[in-house]
Formats: structure tokens, C-alpha cells, sequence
């Protein structure tokens, strides 16, 4: 009853986490008639253009034993084994190319339903699974009935088609043992393709029923209660807060590590209140100018306030502040396009250093 009931509460469409986190587990929508209908296509196709061409090659390896077949003495085990080794070759060469066929041809219609994965919690050993009582609830159950009725409807549908696909070619069969032998086998090869066709066509209905209800399955049996919905939105919600804490702590940091690298700065150039970048020039280090900090607004005035702390020149020009702010990251240099206006700053910088050390003296 509380199976039953928890099934009543799942009232919700599952979401799209719910829905991964199903795949994550090994849980798919996965249709068996799907394999099926590719596996009886593959066999037409061997049928059609593989098995006729091969036909001659597996007469050619049991001419042996069909044209002498008393020469052949089964009286010790190794006869036995003389016997069953050309007829185990020559079998062996004529089902290769159709057994990987049909084996390809399953393989790719399970691929392509659902991306293979390893789930360690699915194939780990469940001793629930071989006991009687499981299985018989799991035989009775709405899933169990469901597949028993689809078998049954598969089942019933194949044999309906391949006794009137039959019926109708009950003449040629007839025919057939009047007619040179050596014709019989073409004949059988034709029946056995219009057979396998109709009973392909037969399943086509079957194998698209059967994925379309297997995808409501799924998502149905992945539904959710409102209890189950409101936990997974607060979830989702304080995952996104704490997304949202770690990034303002990293840029707190960032702009802690920024600022604390103010002090190397030889000039600042602002804008005046909105934006401030902090470069370093020093001719004995080589290279171009190095922007060690930049911020607007609230750090703009931070960086103006360590830089005159620490008598670091600032320089208002709007314009280079804003495209040097726009243009370069800090610990970057400058590019080439700003060469000329840093390097009149740089004049003056120099310029001021030099007049401090005349009145200095």
C-alpha cells in the first residue's frame, strides 16, 4: 500500500535533473523490440545479397561428404571427429558474415537507444533477484503484465503473418518436389526472403509501439512528488547561492591580491572617479609597461587612495583611463597602440622624480 501510494503522489513531470540523474544510474528508456527489428533486417539483407553468393562455396566444402557418403566409417571417435571437422568448416565460412551482421546490427540499435555506461551499483550482485518471491512480484507486477502482453501480441502477429505468407506459397511448395533439385534451393531462398519481409513489416508495427511506450514509461516512472519537486528547486536554489558565495570570495580575493600589488605601481592614469589603472614602468626591467591594477568606481578610488598613500604620480586623462581599463588585463602589458600616450606619462613621471631630487639637494 505504501508502494501504492507513493506511486499516487507522483503527481509532477520528472525534470531535467531528475532525468539525468536516471541516465547517471543506468535508468533509459530502452525498447527490446528494437534490437529485434534490427537483427530480422540484418537477416534479409544476409539473405538477399550474402547467403546467395556463399551457397556455392558451402556446397563446395560437403561435395565430399554428400557424393561418398559411404566412405565415411563412424565406428571410433575419431571418425566422428573426421566426420564433423569439414562439416564444422565449411558451416563455420558460410555463418560467419551473417552471425556478425545480425550481431552488428543489434549491437548498434542498443547503442543508439541509449550511450553506454558503467554503473557499478547495476552490476553488483542483487540476491534479490533470484529470490522466488521477487521474481513472481516482479512476473505480476504492471510491468510484467505488460511485457507478457507484448510478447504475446508479437508472438501472435509473427505467427499470423508467417502462416499466410506460408498458405500463399503452399503451391510452390508443393511444386517444388516435382521440379529439378537443383532449382530447389533458389526456391527456398525466395521463401524464405518474402517470409522474413512480412514478418519484418509485421514487427516494424511492433518495434515502433514499443519504443514510443517505453519512453513514456521511463519518464513516467520518473515522475515526481511536489515534496520531491520543492526539495529539488531548494536544492538547485542553495547551490546556486553557494555558486554565487565561492565566486564573490574569489573575486574578493582577486581584488584583495590587486590592490596589495598597488604599491608597485610608478603611476596610475584616472578617469577621474569612475575608472583607475596602476602601471609599472621601470627602464632597468625592460619591456613595456605593466599593468599591475585596474577597477572602476568603489577600487578606482581604492587604487587613488594607496597610490597617493604610497606618493604614487595619478594622472587624469578620461580617455586613456577608459581604454585602458577596456583594453588590458592586469599583469598584462600594454599594447602597442597605447606606446605613445604612456610614454608622455612616463616623460612626466621622470620629470617629477628629477625635480624632487633637485630640491632634495
Amino acid at each position: 500500500m505504501s508502494a501504492d501510494a507513493d506511486s499516487e503522489d507522483r503527481t509532477e513531470e520528472p525534470t531535467e535533473k531528475r532525468l539525468h540523474d536516471a541516465v547517471e544510474r543506468g535508468q533509459t528508456a530502452f525498447s527490446r523490440e528494437a534490437p529485434l527489428f534490427a537483427s530480422l533486417s540484418a537477416a534479409l539483407v544476409a539473405l538477399i545479397f550474402i547467403i546467395p553468393g556463399r551457397a556455392a562455396s558451402l556446397l563446395a566444402g560437403l561435395v565430399g561428404v554428400i557424393d561418398d557418403p559411404a566412405g565415411w566409417r563412424i565406428e571410433r571417435g575419431a571418425d566422428v571427429l573426421a566426420l564433423s571437422s569439414p562439416l564444422f568448416v565449411a558451416a563455420a565460412q558460410f555463418l560467419w558474415p551473417v552471425a556478425a551482421l545480425l550481431m552488428t546490427a543489434g549491437i548498434v540499435a542498443s547503442i543508439a537507444q541509449a550511450t553506454p555506461r558503467i554503473v557499478p551499483d547495476r552490476i553488483l550482485p542483487d540476491f534479490s533477484r533470484i529470490s522466488p518471491r521477487s521474481g513472481f512480484r516482479r512476473l505480476f507486477a504492471a510491468g510484467g503484465l505488460v511485457e507478457f502482453a507484448k510478447s504475446l501480441v508479437k508472438l501472435t502477429a509473427v505467427a499470423l503473418v508467417a502462416t499466410t505468407t506460408l498458405m500463399g506459397q503452399k503451391a510452390i511448395l508443393l511444386d517444388a518436389m516435382d521440379v529439378d533439385p537443383g532449382v530447389l534451393p533458389d526456391r527456398i531462398l525466395a521463401l524464405a526472403v518474402k517470409t522474413v519481409a512480412a514478418v519484418l513489416a509485421a514487427t516494424l508495427a511492433v518495434a515502433s509501439a514499443d519504443l514510443a511506450w517505453s519512453r513514456v514509461r521511463w519518464r513516467r516512472d520518473n515522475r515526481m512528488s511536489r515534496q520531491e519537486l520543492k526539495e529539488e528547486l531548494k536544492q538547485a536554489e542553495g547551490d546556486r547561492m553557494v555558486k554565487a558565495r565561492l565566486r564573490s570570495l574569489r573575486l574578493d580575493r582577486s581584488r584583495k591580491r590587486m590592490l596589495s600589488a598597488v604599491p608597485r605601481a610608478t603611476m596610475v592614469v584616472a578617469n577621474p572617479t569612475h575608472y583607475a589603472v596602476a602601471m609599472r614602468y621601470v627602464r632597468s626591467e625592460g619591456g613595456a609597461p605593466l599593468v599591475v591594477a585596474k577597477g572602476a568606481d568603489l577600487i578606482a578610488l581604492k587604487i587613488r587612495a594607496i597610490a597617493e598613500a604610497h606618493d604614487i604620480p595619478v594622472f587624469e586623462d578620461k580617455s586613456l583611463a577608459r581604454s585602458l581599463y577596456a583594453a588590458v588585463e592586469v599583469d598584462r602589458p600594454i599594447p602597442a597602440d597605447f606606446y605613445r600616450a604612456v610614454a608622455e606619462i612616463v616623460h612626466l613621471v621622470q620629470q617629477r622624480k628629477t625635480g624632487w631630487v633637485h630640491r632634495s639637494h
